[in-house]
Protein backbone atom coordinates (compact mmCIF):
# COMPACT_ATOMS: atom_id res chain seq x y z
CA UNK A 1 0.00 0.00 0.00
CA UNK A 2 1.38 3.28 -0.76
CA UNK A 3 1.95 5.90 1.81
CA UNK A 4 -0.06 8.75 0.21
CA UNK A 5 -2.55 7.25 -2.35
CA UNK A 6 -3.96 3.81 -1.32
CA UNK A 7 -3.42 0.92 -2.40
CA UNK A 8 -0.11 -0.14 -4.44
CA UNK A 9 0.21 1.25 -7.64
CA UNK A 10 2.34 0.08 -10.82
CA UNK A 11 6.45 1.71 -10.78
CA UNK A 12 5.61 4.04 -13.36
CA UNK A 13 2.32 4.95 -11.92
CA UNK A 14 4.03 5.76 -8.52
CA UNK A 15 6.46 7.20 -9.92
CA UNK A 16 4.07 10.27 -11.35
CA UNK A 17 2.46 10.44 -8.12
CA UNK A 18 5.60 11.04 -6.91
CA UNK A 19 6.60 13.63 -9.25
CA UNK A 20 3.18 15.03 -8.62
CA UNK A 21 3.62 15.34 -5.12
CA UNK A 22 6.90 17.32 -5.29
CA UNK A 23 5.38 19.60 -7.97
CA UNK A 24 2.73 20.48 -5.51
CA UNK A 25 5.37 20.99 -2.73
CA UNK A 26 7.22 23.18 -4.70
CA UNK A 27 4.31 24.62 -6.58
CA UNK A 28 2.23 25.56 -3.67
CA UNK A 29 5.12 26.90 -1.48
CA UNK A 30 5.46 29.09 -4.07
CA UNK A 31 2.08 30.18 -4.52
CA UNK A 32 -0.75 28.40 -2.13
CA UNK A 33 -3.52 29.39 -4.70
CA UNK A 34 -1.98 27.25 -7.69
CA UNK A 35 -4.15 25.19 -9.86
CA UNK A 36 -3.83 21.67 -10.39
CA UNK A 37 -3.04 22.41 -14.35
CA UNK A 38 -0.14 24.63 -12.71
CA UNK A 39 1.19 21.50 -10.55
CA UNK A 40 0.37 19.38 -13.66
CA UNK A 41 2.33 21.10 -15.71
CA UNK A 42 5.20 21.50 -13.22
CA UNK A 43 5.35 17.97 -12.55
CA UNK A 44 5.50 17.65 -16.04
CA UNK A 45 2.33 15.23 -16.14
CA UNK A 46 -1.17 15.95 -18.43
CA UNK A 47 -4.10 17.46 -16.46
CA UNK A 48 -6.05 14.52 -17.18
CA UNK A 49 -3.23 12.35 -15.10
CA UNK A 50 -3.23 14.35 -11.69
CA UNK A 51 -7.01 14.55 -11.96
CA UNK A 52 -6.67 10.52 -12.35
CA UNK A 53 -4.84 10.09 -9.31
CA UNK A 54 -6.43 12.87 -6.98
CA UNK A 55 -10.00 13.75 -7.60
CA UNK A 56 -9.72 17.08 -6.68
CA UNK A 57 -7.13 20.35 -4.75
CA UNK A 58 -8.36 19.13 -1.39
CA UNK A 59 -7.22 15.36 -1.61
CA UNK A 60 -3.99 16.32 -3.55
CA UNK A 61 -3.28 18.48 -0.41
CA UNK A 62 -4.44 15.41 2.09
CA UNK A 63 -2.08 13.51 0.04
CA UNK A 64 0.76 16.14 0.60
CA UNK A 65 0.06 16.12 3.98
CA UNK A 66 0.50 12.34 4.62
CA UNK A 67 2.84 11.67 2.07
CA UNK A 68 4.82 14.80 4.43
CA UNK A 69 3.90 13.23 7.60
CA UNK A 70 5.11 9.91 6.26
CA UNK A 71 8.59 10.77 5.39
CA UNK A 72 8.79 12.63 8.97
CA UNK A 73 7.86 9.79 10.71
CA UNK A 74 10.69 7.89 8.84
CA UNK A 75 13.43 10.26 9.85
CA UNK A 76 12.02 9.96 13.40
CA UNK A 77 12.17 6.19 13.01
CA UNK A 78 16.00 6.59 11.27
CA UNK A 79 17.32 8.25 14.72
CA UNK A 80 16.60 4.62 16.32
CA UNK A 81 14.48 6.95 19.24
CA UNK A 82 13.84 3.57 21.18
CA UNK A 83 17.47 1.97 21.08
CA UNK A 84 20.41 4.69 20.88
CA UNK A 85 21.76 6.58 23.58
CA UNK A 86 19.17 9.22 24.09
CA UNK A 87 21.58 12.28 23.41
CA UNK A 88 22.80 10.15 19.95
CA UNK A 89 18.87 9.36 18.65
CA UNK A 90 18.18 13.23 19.88
CA UNK A 91 20.48 14.78 17.67
CA UNK A 92 19.96 11.85 14.53
CA UNK A 93 16.12 12.86 14.81
CA UNK A 94 16.94 16.47 15.04
CA UNK A 95 19.05 16.24 11.78
CA UNK A 96 16.65 14.08 9.54
CA UNK A 97 13.54 15.93 10.53
CA UNK A 98 15.19 19.45 9.51
CA UNK A 99 15.82 17.83 6.28
CA UNK A 100 12.37 16.84 5.82
CA UNK A 101 10.59 20.06 7.38
CA UNK A 102 13.00 21.91 4.44
CA UNK A 103 12.42 20.00 2.14
CA UNK A 104 8.41 19.73 2.87
CA UNK A 105 7.91 22.68 4.43
CA UNK A 106 4.37 23.73 2.55
CA UNK A 107 2.81 20.36 3.46
CA UNK A 108 4.07 20.09 7.05
CA UNK A 109 3.02 24.00 7.48
CA UNK A 110 -0.56 22.72 6.75
CA UNK A 111 -2.69 22.17 9.76
CA UNK A 112 -3.86 18.48 9.75
CA UNK A 113 -7.42 17.55 9.29
CA UNK A 114 -8.58 15.99 12.54
CA UNK A 115 -8.57 11.96 12.38
CA UNK A 116 -6.80 12.49 8.89
CA UNK A 117 -3.88 9.72 9.02
CA UNK A 118 -1.15 12.68 8.91
CA UNK A 119 -3.03 13.90 12.29
CA UNK A 120 -2.50 10.28 13.34
CA UNK A 121 1.10 10.26 12.47
CA UNK A 122 1.87 14.05 13.87
CA UNK A 123 0.21 12.63 17.31
CA UNK A 124 2.56 9.31 17.31
CA UNK A 125 5.41 11.36 16.54
CA UNK A 126 4.86 14.32 19.38
CA UNK A 127 4.64 10.53 21.73
CA UNK A 128 7.79 9.20 20.34
CA UNK A 129 9.89 12.59 21.19
CA UNK A 130 8.08 12.38 24.31
CA UNK A 131 9.66 9.06 25.06
CA UNK A 132 12.71 10.34 23.52
CA UNK A 133 12.76 13.11 26.11
CA UNK A 134 11.87 10.64 28.89
CA UNK A 135 15.10 8.85 28.77
CA UNK A 136 16.97 11.71 28.45
CA UNK A 137 15.47 12.79 31.69
CA UNK A 138 16.36 9.03 32.99
CA UNK A 139 19.85 10.01 31.63
CA UNK A 140 19.95 13.28 33.82
CA UNK A 141 20.50 15.22 30.89
CA UNK A 142 17.02 16.86 31.41
CA UNK A 143 15.96 17.70 34.79
CA UNK A 144 14.03 15.75 36.66
CA UNK A 145 10.81 18.43 37.62
CA UNK A 146 11.33 19.29 33.74
CA UNK A 147 7.42 19.46 32.46
CA UNK A 148 8.46 16.92 28.99
CA UNK A 149 5.45 18.21 27.17
CA UNK A 150 6.67 21.73 27.49
CA UNK A 151 10.09 20.71 26.58
CA UNK A 152 8.69 18.97 23.75
CA UNK A 153 6.72 22.32 22.68
CA UNK A 154 10.23 24.21 22.90
CA UNK A 155 11.86 21.88 20.81
CA UNK A 156 9.43 21.92 17.86
CA UNK A 157 9.72 26.00 18.24
CA UNK A 158 13.68 25.49 18.00
CA UNK A 159 13.58 23.67 14.86
CA UNK A 160 10.45 26.07 13.29
CA UNK A 161 12.92 28.56 13.91
CA UNK A 162 15.96 26.93 12.60
CA UNK A 163 14.12 27.05 9.01
CA UNK A 164 13.34 30.50 8.73
CA UNK A 165 17.02 31.30 8.63
CA UNK A 166 19.85 31.21 5.56
CA UNK A 167 19.35 27.75 4.46
CA UNK A 168 23.13 28.05 3.15
CA UNK A 169 23.94 29.29 6.99
CA UNK A 170 24.58 25.54 8.02
CA UNK A 171 24.15 21.59 7.59
CA UNK A 172 21.35 20.13 9.34
CA UNK A 173 23.62 18.63 11.98
CA UNK A 174 25.27 21.60 13.20
CA UNK A 175 21.32 22.94 13.56
CA UNK A 176 20.87 19.74 15.26
CA UNK A 177 23.61 19.78 17.87
CA UNK A 178 22.50 24.18 18.38
CA UNK A 179 19.22 22.72 18.91
CA UNK A 180 19.97 20.08 20.97
CA UNK A 181 22.17 22.15 22.93
CA UNK A 182 19.53 24.91 23.50
CA UNK A 183 17.18 23.06 24.89
CA UNK A 184 19.61 21.13 26.98
CA UNK A 185 21.42 23.77 28.57
CA UNK A 186 19.46 26.69 27.61
CA UNK A 187 20.92 30.11 26.43
CA UNK A 188 22.57 30.62 30.04
CA UNK A 189 26.31 30.58 30.98
CA UNK A 190 28.12 27.44 30.69
CA UNK A 191 29.65 26.14 34.52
Amino acid sequence: MDEATGPSLRADAERSVRAILEAAERVFAEDPGATMEQVAAAAGVARTTIHRRFANRQALIDALASSAAHQLAQAVDDGRPDTAPPLVAMHRITANVLQVKSAWAFSLGLPASPGSEAAVLQQDIARRCIAVLRRAQADGLIDQAADLDWVRRVYYALIGESLHGDPDDEDPDALAARIIDTVLRGAGPRT
